[in-house]
Formats: structure tokens, C-alpha cells, sequence
């Protein structure tokens, strides 16, 4: 697959699933243009709803469509759809047993311009919480449009961290991907690094790049998955190297470095590093800028994860 957008990639696979399966809907809080969505309007304009920016009211109408037997993605920015929209996902749809699938855009510092208000480093944790729900960030256009037919047909409700930019493929066209497995995308000996989505999945191979030049072998996992996550191939890791490195557009507390660092806790198989965000808020910024401000470049990984292994 050529370079895409990633929101492009959502879009069309939505609307070749509901080729396929008339209980597919979509629902947007008034944001259709922003995700991508405006394609699948015009080939189901009875399948689709815009809510308004009324992001719980969203929620709450995709649970109704669930009772109903749909199959509703319901997007907003991630910020939204976390934290403004946590009550009603948490009780209408998860509590309930439903199959809402909630998607968060712009997760982390790739909410650039729209700053610190809309820049979500916490939505990884506060969905974490709640029971058997599935969490998933794509890190390229191949694993975005598997997974998101995946959670199309899984039961239960799901919060997909979708990047909207345009992405390099990583994958191969047609590769097979499932919720709760990771990939090994480079193999080392000193130190695994675990990174979540598409701009962190990026930087950590950059990051073994420059940690090579120094005679530094990084094994690079692209988690894919939040919850489940894929503690199989993480400890397989973390035992062989002897330390893990976690990489996230998030706050290090609540997501992925948090949820490694229990992982590891409760096995003691290995000595952790985290990068993320430490504790702050966001700001406006390019994404470069951000990256730079909130120490999550390739530069900053290879940093930490020679500190690591020091």
C-alpha cells in the first residue's frame, strides 16, 4: 500500500464493510470532514449520522443502534471521545454489553495546532479501566485497515486511536493482524523497545538506527494493541534482553509504560525504561516542535534506552 492517509484508509474500510454487511454504521459529532468520513455519506447517507457537537448524545445514539443490532463507529477527537464522552461510553455501552466501537482521533502531540485542550495524553488511561474493552492504535494504513475490520467483527466495544495523518506503510498489502498480538519489527540483544502507534512506531525504529551506530542492538515491538496486550511476545523479550523501553504518545502513567511496567512487575523479567509524557499538559506546536518539546524523538529514545542499559 503507497503512503495514505490514515483517515482515508478508515474511511474506505468502512465503507467496503458495509458493502458487505448492512449492520455497519457511522456517527460523527459534527467532525465527518476531519475524520474522513464524508465518503461513506455519500455511499450510505440512510447508514450514517452526524450527532452535532454533542459528543455524549453521539454515544448515547450509537448505543441505541447496538441494542438495535448495528454495528456503530462513533468518532470524534480523541479528547472527546475520552474524556468528555467517558460516562455514557462507560455505562450505555460497556456496562451494557453492547458492540460500540469508539474511535479517538489525533491522539497525543498529532493534534498539533489545535493544542493542549484537544492534545490527548490520557485517554489511553482512562479507557484502560474499563472492563473487557478492547483498545487499538494502528501504526500504519496495512494494520489500520486489518484491525478496524477486525474489531468490526469482534463482539464487545472497542476505543480505536486512530492517526489521521498520511503514514508509510510498515506492513506489507494484505497482511493479517489481531486484536491483542504485536509484532517484532527488528531483533536485538541489549534491549527491546515497545512502542504504541503510528508517530512513536516510527521514532523507535529511527532509534534503533542511531543506537546500532553506537553498537547498541534494539529489538523494536510494535504493540498494536493496548488491551489486550500481548504479554507473550513482550516477556519473550524482556527475558531474552534483560531490559524493555516503552515509547508513547501518551502520559507514561496509564498506558502503555504503565501497563509493560505491571506486566513486568508481577514477572520480574526485566528492568524498564519509559518514554512518554511526564505529567504535563499540551500546548500548540507542529508536530515537530511538540515531538522535540515532549522528548519523544528518535534522539530521546535512543537517549533513555542507552541510560537503560547503562
Amino acid at each position: 500500500m503507497a503512503t495514505k492517509e490514515m483517515r482515508a484508509v478508515y474511511a474506505e474500510t468502512l465503507v467496503e464493510l458495509a458493502a458487505e454487511d448492512p449492520r455497519i454504521v457511522v456517527l460523527e459529532a459534527d467532525l465527518m470532514r476531519a475524520t474522513g468520513t464524508d465518503v461513506f455519506k455519500a455511499a450510505y447517507p440512510d447508514r450514517c449520522f452526524n450527532a452535532g457537537v454533542a459528543e455524549a448524545d453521539m454515544v448515547g445514539v450509537a448505543a441505541g443502534l447496538s441494542t438495535e443490532g448495528k454495528i456503530p463507529f462513533a468518532a470524534t477527537f480523541g479528547c472527546f471521545a475520552s474524556r468528555r464522552a467517558f460516562d455514557q461510553f462507560f455505562v450505555s455501552c460497556a456496562y451494557a454489553r453492547l458492540s460500540v466501537k469508539l474511535v479517538g482521533t489525533d491522539p497525543g502531540i498529532t493534534a498539533a495546532y489545535n493544542g493542549g485542550t484537544h492534545m490527548p495524553f490520557e485517554d489511553l488511561g482512562i479507557m484502560r479501566t474499563v472492563p473487557d474493552l478492547d483498545i487499538v492504535e494502528p501504526s500504519d494504513p496495512v494494520s489500520l485497515r486489518a484491525l478496524v475490520r477486525e474489531l468490526a467483527a469482534r463482539p464487545g466495544c472497542a476505543y480505536l486511536r486512530l492517526h489521521r495523518k498520511a503514514i508509510e506503510p510498515l506492513y506489507p498489502e494484505g497482511e493479517a493482524f489481531a486484536v491483542g498480538k504485536a509484532r517484532l519489527l527488528r531483533g536485538g540483544r541489549h534491549l527491546a523497545i515497545v512502542a504504541l502507534g503510528a508517530f512513536m512506531v516510527g521514532e523507535a525504529l529511527k532509534a534503533a538506527d542511531i543506537l546500532a551506530v553506537r553498537g547498541v542492538e534494539a529489538s523494536v515491538i510494535d504493540a498494536l494493541s493496548l488491551k489486550p496486550l500481548d504479554a507473550p511476545l513482550i516477556l519473550t523479550e524482556a527475558r531474552r534482553t534483560g531490559a524493555v523501553l516503552t515509547a508513547e504518545n501518551h502520559q507514561v502513567s496509564g498506558g502503555l509504560g504503565s501497563a509493560v511496567a505491571e506486566l513486568l512487575a508481577e514477572s520480574g523479567a526485566a528492568k524498564l525504561g519509559r518514554v512518554g509524557i511526564k505529567g504535563e499538559f499540551g500546548e500548540v506546536g507542529t508536530e515537530g516542535y511538540l515531538a522535540g518539546r515532549f522528548k519523544l524523538r528518535a534522539e530521546d529514545i535512543a537517549e533513555a534506552a542507552a541510560a537503560l542499559i547503562a
